[in-house]
């Protein structure tokens, strides 16, 4: 198996362009029923903030040891604050576009003996003139990147998503895309996309047997013109399908904690083993490992270099 070495992934760099959140947790001892209502009564003991959505795919980038540039739009309020603070805390180089109409998505859980009770999400879509800035400044950061990693979290933020995957084909960049939606054909030409089993029915349908899901799933991938199909499948590992065939990796037995945040850390590895000059098919087995120890880990979460390869 192919592994690069920690100087190798210094000097590479990624660009991840998306959706970015503020992940709020609010953890607290549930103790009795609401007199109110049918709902446990948590009292509130810590509250926790990290980096969500794109922001966390950026930071599974770096924490594998890779170079990362986040390009995204945020509002002018308060979660956007928290968020350039936790960036740069983390040390992530990010482009942040402004819209003082747009609401900075936060998604916020409560969380009650170790288990999420509750998630409320604030949000609205950005503003179509600072996305059309956007596609200036991804132009300037292009040719400065090995890989671009487009991370669609369906909140309005990847209009210009199409144009810019032309443009990082065109100056022979690897792109990955973590999709969202039905309208796949806003993807077309990417190197990799990585639904999950849920994403992927939603396009090409549900199927009822390997041969009728490699059959759907390779019609998808030759109409996009996609090099790589890789589908994340949860508690049955992944399937990468390209023009070779399917192969697939099973997953990595361990205890799931918490899934949310694995498919970041999934297309985040494989954009950094892309960008240091591995296909798909040799980064795969990573990502499948790397998927696999963060859902052992609670909340949005990350691989170092040391965990994945160690």
């Amino acid at each position: 198996m192919v592994i690069p070495s920690p100087q190798d992934l210094a000097q590479r760099r990624v660009l991840v362009v998306g959706d970015v959140m503020l992940d709020r947790y609010w953890h607290g001892a549930v103790d009795r029923i609401s007199p109110e209502a049918p709902v446990p009564v948590v009292r509130v003991t810590r509250e926790e903030e990290r980096l969500g959505g794109a922001a966390n795919v950026a930071l599974n980038v770096k924490t594998l040891g890779a170079r990362v540039t986040l390009l995204t739009v945020v509002g002018t309020d308060e979660p956007a604050a928290r968020l350039k603070a936790l960036l740069e805390q983390q040390g992530i180089d990010a482009r942040l576009g402004e819209d003082e109409r747009l609401r900075t998505i936060v998604k916020l859980r409560v969380i009650g003996r170790s288990q999420q009770l509750l998630r409320i999400d604030f949000e609205n879509e950005p503003d179509h003139e600072v996305l059309g800035q956007m596609l200036e400044a991804f132009a300037r950061e292009l040719p400065l990147h090995d890989a671009v990693l487009f991370s669609d979290y369906g909140k309005g933020g990847l209009t210009h998503i199409t144009r810019m995957i032309e443009s990082a084909r065109a100056a022979g960049k690897p792109v990955l895309v973590d999709p969202k939606g039905t309208d796949y054909e806003r993807y077309a030409g990417a190197s990799v996309i990585t639904p999950n089993r849920g994403e992927l029915a939603q396009v090409v349908g549900a199927w009822s047997s390997e041969a009728q899901l490699a059959e759907r799933a390779q019609a998808l991938r030759a109409e996009l013109r996609v090099d790589a199909l890789l589908l994340t499948r949860s508690e049955d590992g992944m399937t990468l399908f390209d023009e070779r065939g399917a192969t697939h990796q099973p997953a990595q037995t361990r205890e799931v904690f918490d899934v949310t945040g694995a498919g970041d850390t999934v297309i985040a590895t494989m954009a950094v083993l892309l960008a240091a000059g591995l296909d798909a098919r040799e980064a795969m087995p990573h990502a499948n490992r790397a998927g696999g120890i963060v859902v052992g880990k609670f909340g949005t979460a990350s691989a170092s270099y040391a965990e994945l390869f160690g």
